[in-house]
């Protein structure tokens, strides 16, 4: 098992495109301050032993070991200890609405965000149980099967977005469906409370999500719903280049209107003896269903884990030191082999 001890020290890679970029214009600029100094051709009378290649190499160097101190500070760990762990838990499958009008900013900052928020805080508490995570638009996908690893649950959901399935639409009795086969796939763990939170707008335009509902509870699954989104209605942002351009329109140009459909989340959850909560900007919505998962029976479940790691740092730290010393050796000046070669016989 591989794992980041501190990844949010891997933000600042987001400083390598921005030093690409700096030492381009400044690139751009030594090209245009050369050119106001004299002529390409007479540069290299002028500054004949300038190795451009040299140049570019040491700055690549330079780069590269700052991006590898970066991923060291994050400190990678190997698990070196494999145990068996036993735990009391359910096993909670979580569907998430990945539709465009998820994207909808009447709840801060979009709905989609906002949703996810409250999905970390729910891993946050866990102990004992097993989740997954389903993501749903048109089409329903497993997007991390039921697991106790909660490290890896936050990590594939930080990953999601409204660009995830091509298949636009809300197809809940699909993720309903895809849920209730994982939750029910081994059959020695029949016994086990397993919850569906199934976490959308409520605009289902695919399938019958009541007919799934009342399958999955007749396989003993809870089913609760979180709604997300105004009752009012709000245009659905549109973005290009993550720069937002306008609003969805239909075939008529008419701007689409996305509303929370409350009666049908409520109906599912009713039919899975479970609750429907209005998600919201508070912590209310999330306390709600964390006292409901909590009155349930919980089972033992043994599961392999990884319970010591070894940190991985030294490494990447030796590799940015040799990179620095290579870059450190290497001359700006071509070497005085090359500068003697004269592949076109020029006159010196």
């Amino acid at each position: 098992m591989f794992k980041f001890e501190h990844t949010e020290y891997l933000h600042l890679l987001w400083l390598i495109p921005v030093m690409i970029i700096i030492y381009v214009l400044m690139l751009r600029w030594r090209k245009k301050a050369f050119a106001r100094f004299a002529e390409h051709h007479l540069l290299q009378h002028i500054m004949p032993n300038l190795s451009e290649y040299k140049t570019r190499l040491k700055v690549w160097l330079q780069i590269i070991a700052f991006a590898t101190v970066i991923v060291a500070m994050a400190n990678p760990q190997l698990g070196s200890k494999l145990e068996e762990v036993k735990r009391e838990g359910i096993d909670l499958m979580i569907a998430l609405d990945v539709s465009n009008s998820m994207n909808a900013e009447d709840l801060q900052p979009n709905r989609l965000e906002r949703a996810k928020q409250i999905i970390t805080k729910i891993v946050d508490k866990l102990k004992g149980d097993r989740i997954g995570i389903i993501v749903f638009a048109g089409e329903a996908y497993i997007q991390l099967p039921l697991t106790t690893d909660y490290a890896a649950a936050k990590l594939f959901l930080n990953t999601i977005n409204t660009g995830y399935i091509p298949t636009q639409g809300t197809a809940i009795g699909n993720a309903i469906d895809l849920a209730t086969k994982a939750l029910t796939a081994k059959e020695e763990e029949q016994q086990r409370s397993k919850v569906i939170l199934v976490i959308t707008d409520g605009e289902n335009h695919e399938d019958d999500a009541i007919s799934a509902a009342k399958e999955a509870s007749n396989n003993g699954i809870i089913i609760h719903t979180m709604g997300f989104g105004s009752p009012n209605g709000v245009p659905i942002p549109v973005y290009k280049n993550n720069k937002m351009v306008g609003y969805k329109t239909d075939k008529d140009g008419t701007t689409v209107i996305t509303k929370l459909n409350e009666s049908l989340l409520q109906q599912i959850a009713a039919i899975g003896n479970g609750i429907y909560i209005r998600g919201t900007n508070s912590n209310a919505s999330l306390n709600t269903f964390l006292d409901e998962i909590n009155k349930l029976e919980k089972s033992e479940l043994s599961s392999q884990m990884f319970t010591e790691y070894e940190s991985r740092f030294q490494y990447l730290i030796a590799l940015a030191l040799i990179l620095l010393t290579l870059e450190y050796f290497i001359p700006r000046i071509k070497s005085k082999w090359i500068a003697q070669i004269n592949l076109f016989g020029e006159k010196q």
